[in-house]
């Protein structure tokens, strides 16, 4: 799982059936060497820069309702920036 920041909405006029119903958010990944973004489907209803907790992989396919072609997902809202030690950095 990745931290991220919400970004931006992808507005899509057409897209696969599988997709309808899910919201596409532009995350920006935080605690990255360089500035990486990806999309992602939410089904929570995050909103622009908020900061959410964004899971990858086949494996999400699980948390999904319906079947649908993604592999990123917004799987929560973080209240608080986590906050780390100097030490905990370095690892």
């Amino acid at each position: 799982m990745k931290i991220g920041k919400v970004v931006g909405n992808m507005i899509s006029t057409r897209k696969y059936d599988g997709l309808q119903g899910y919201k596409l958010l532009i995350i920006e990944l935080c605690y990255t060497d360089q500035k990486t973004y990806i999309v992602a489907a939410d089904t929570i209803g995050a909103g622009t820069d908020q900061l959410v907790l964004v899971a990858e992989g086949s494996n999400i396919q699980q948390a999904l309702a319906k079947p649908a072609p993604i592999d990123a997902l917004v799987v929560g809202i973080i209240d608080n920036e986590p906050v780390f030690s100097a030490a905990q950095q370095s690892q």
